[in-house]
């Protein structure tokens, strides 16, 4: 039984990553400072309650819970505050980043599977984008990852460090055993704001966009299920315990889903209307984000079992009817 960290397990996608190796035979164990992760999100495994900046606490983690593999799943995720506020994206995602490295290296824990971004790639040349699309990012949220990419990179040339870097598309829905779900605070997300206005909890969801070169006009993005992406972590955990190289690999579905159709989604899931006001365009908002996921299927033998939206969307529903957010 492997000894696995994960960092910012506490916060959506880090649960039910921790969730999943320990169905998977693993011994996770959480690293969250509680800034924005849940401490009752923490249920399979022990919970060390630590910054990432503080070095020392982290060597210390490392090694008396005889970690084998370290996820990294800690950061600061909102692009829009990225851009308003670089220097604590940079801080968090950067630093933290590096602190973690260093703590790895001086602990000799040599396998790390990295939550990496769409967003290192900017605006897409081509769609479906492949891992082999130019990296260019357009807000600080991307450019930090690139650099938390970079920075493993020269690790794994100057320490030996072998890392699955995973760039996620838009992670979405909920534990499907309703055990975990998306807790974001302020939500930025289409999904549950979609939710939320259909609930009554938002008084409209904006639709930033409907000139788009689209079919629609509405813009396109690749929704993934959060146990899709739990279950590639866990595969590429595997890999790397097994001795297996680093990769660099995209996780969507494959498939475009407009808002003009996610917002149908949601009205045919709740079976309410959803309230909805138009808006303009944000700068940098590209028409088409789609992944082609090609190498993690193959690489990582990955099938993501929820593709349809509906279903996708379905388990975001149940899990707010439990779990009912605080009125905007």
């Amino acid at each position: 039984m492997a000894g696995v960290l994960v960092t910012g397990g506490a916060g959506f996608v880090g649960s039910h990553v921790a969730k999943a190796l320990a169905a998977r035979g693993h011994r996770p164990v959480v690293l969250d400072d509680l800034s924005q992760g849940h401490r009752d999100a923490v249920r399979w495994g022990p919970l060390e309650v630590a910054s990432l900046h503080d070095t020392g606490a982290l060597e210390e983690i490392l090694a008396r819970h005889g970690i084998e593999c370290v996820i990294h799943c800690a950061a600061s995720i909102s692009v829009g505050e990225s851009v308003s506020d670089p220097g604590r994206y940079y801080h968090n995602n950067v630093r933290g980043t590096l602190s973690l490295l260093e703590a790895m290296r001086t602990a000799g824990v040599g396998a790390l599977v990295f939550s990496s971004t769409a967003a290192v790639y900017g605006t897409p040349q081509a769609v479906p984008l492949t891992e082999d699309h130019p990296i260019a990012p357009i807000n600080p949220y991307g450019a930090g990852k690139v650099m938390a990419e970079t920075m493993m990179r020269d690790f794994g040339s100057a320490h030996g460090l072998r890392t699955v870097v995973l760039r996620y598309f838009n992670a979405s829905g909920a534990d499907p055993d309703g055990e975990l779900g998306e807790r974001h605070d302020p939500e930025t997300h289409a999904i549950p704001l979609l939710l939320f206005a259909a609930m009554g909890h938002r008084p409209a969801f904006r639709v930033f966009g409907t000139d788009y070169a689209t079919p629609d006009g509405t813009a396109v993005r690749d929704y993934v299920h959060v146990s899709d992406l739990a279950q590639a972590h866990c595969a590429a955990v595997d890999r790397l315990l097994s001795g297996g190289s680093g990769l660099t690999l995209n996780l969507g579905s494959g498939a475009g889903t407009s808002v003009a159709t996610l917002i149908e989604a949601v009205r045919r899931v709740t079976g309410s209307a959803v309230p909805v006001e138009m808006a303009p365009k944000r700068a940098g908002d590209p028409p088409v984000l789609v992944a082609d996921s090609t190498r993690a299927r193959e690489l990582l033998e990955w099938r993501p079992r929820f593709e349809d939206v509906e279903t996708i969307v379905g388990t975001a529903w149940r899990w707010y009817l439990r779990n009912p957010p605080r009125p905007a």
